[in-house]
């Protein structure tokens, strides 16, 4: 558990610059903690729920498979039937094929049903012989060895049953749980309603890709990678409001609009303590409730996350590295619960080191890596790419995901153990 820190309530610059530096878990945590879930739902049809959120848990109608079936092709016949030693013969008295609704009721001892795959097993008969163990003549069939009880019968209910719990609330609905869904005759499901997001870029030096540059100015890629990382999310609506200049007061227009259509308010750059970063004066003009100031890490430090008027906020660093580590660590985690995901951190990877370096104790790092090969045990062998700055972007694009290097070591040593979390997962 951990307790808030002192909020920053003052509407001046100054007052975002100071505070601890806290650790990088106590962020994570306070992040998370500062979204609250939506709460409107609304019904989609399965087609249209891919990826959304489960509002309610989902129970099954029906048991599945709903009645007892045939796994092969072959004849159903009753194991009370085969009395002393084989083989056994018995007549066809008819044929069962898939979709049969037929009842095949009143049947002489020993005769069979040819029964095809996922044809309805006959009240009374309990086993099906596979067709390549008999020997068919006319309406006669002859088994050579004796079928023990529900010998390839799928028995009703085996797979689901009836009232069970399919799917359950705050999962994010897969193909495998639409697959099952349809299944047992669900066509629609209740969801949370898609969560908006803000996205806003400051820089006077920012222009979009595409456009001239002038010198002193660079091409904003920030926006490119949030909007990519956040398409990948069926339960997030982005709303863009561009790039803002270095103006206190456009800023805090384009904050006030934001807050007022948006269930969480992204921003990056002017963060840091510099004359021209207006960003969080921009925020507390508006109310802006700040709970995270300075993280523990790198790169990604300079980042703050709080509440403005109960809308979630987080001010990235302007660098690029340094953005999509604290969104994909800090930021992504709080979104998903803002969404109403049970699951909202990132799923990490066991690996190891194929490199030495040194590192600052008391600060977790992020690094880019790549999968070099694999160790003895058959865990991925990591590649140090580069640690570089918070700006570069090459190593980033080149790299197969991030290592994770905790804040309690000062030393990265060859085959220690790593957390790793790869880029497509």
């Amino acid at each position: 558990m951990f307790h808030a820190a002192n909020r920053v309530l003052p509407a001046d610059c100054s007052a975002a610059q100071s505070g601890k530096t806290i650790a990088f878990e106590a962020a994570v945590a306070k992040a998370v903690a500062l979204a609250h879930t939506v709460r409107y739902r609304e019904h989609l049809s399965l087609a249209a729920s891919l990826g959304r959120v489960c509002a309610v848990a989902i129970h099954s109608p029906i048991a599945l498979p709903p009645f007892d079936n045939s796994a092969m092709d072959g004849f159903a016949v009753r194991t009370s039937d085969f009395n002393g030693d084989g083989p056994w013969t018995f007549r066809v008295a008819g044929r069962v094929a898939a979709g049969d609704v037929r009842a095949h009721d009143h049947l002489d001892p020993r005769t069979a049903l040819r029964i095809f795959t996922g044809a309805p097993v006959p009240a009374g008969f309990d086993a099906v012989v596979m067709q390549e163990q008999c020997e068919r003549s006319s309406d006669m069939v002859t088994v050579f060895e004796r079928p023990r009880r529900g010998r390839h019968v799928r028995l009703a209910g085996e797979d689901v049953g009836a009232g069970s719990e399919l799917v359950t609330r705050g999962k994010a609905l897969s193909a495998r749980d639409l697959t099952l869904l349809a299944a047992v005759g669900i066509a629609d499901v209740e969801v949370l309603r898609r969560i908006r997001i803000g996205l806003l870029s400051t820089g006077s030096e920012l222009k979009e890709p595409g456009e001239p540059l002038a010198h002193g100015q660079i091409y904003n890629s920030n926006r490119v990678m949030l909007r990519s990382l956040l398409a990948a999310c069926p339960w997030a609506e982005v709303v863009d409001f561009g790039i803002v200049p270095d103006s206190p007061d456009r800023l805090a227009d384009a904050v006030e609009r934001a807050v007022a259509s948006c269930d969480a308010l992204v921003t990056t750059g002017g963060v840091s303590a510099g004359e021209e970063d207006h960003m969080i004066a921009a925020a507390l003009q508006h109310g802006a409730r700040l709970d995270v100031l300075k993280v523990a890490m790198r790169p990604g430090k300079p980042l703050k996350v709080g509440t403005i008027q109960s809308k979630l906020f987080a001010g990235l660093p302007g660098n690029p590295n340094a953005a999509l580590v604290a969104f994909r660590q800090i930021i992504l985690p709080a979104l998903r619960r803002l969404a109403g995901l049970t699951e909202v951190q990132p799923h990490w990877f066991s690996a190891v080191a194929g490199f030495t370096c040194k590192k600052r104790q008391g600060r977790t790092e992020f690094a880019p890596v790549r999968i070099s090969g694999r160790s003895e045990t058959g865990e991925p062998m990591l590649e140090l790419i580069e640690r570089g700055s918070s700006a570069n972007l090459m190593a980033i694009a080149l790299a197969d995901g991030i290592a994770l290097f905790p804040a309690e070591v000062a030393e990265i040593t060859d085959s220690m153990p790593l957390r790793y979390e790869p880029f497509s997962n």
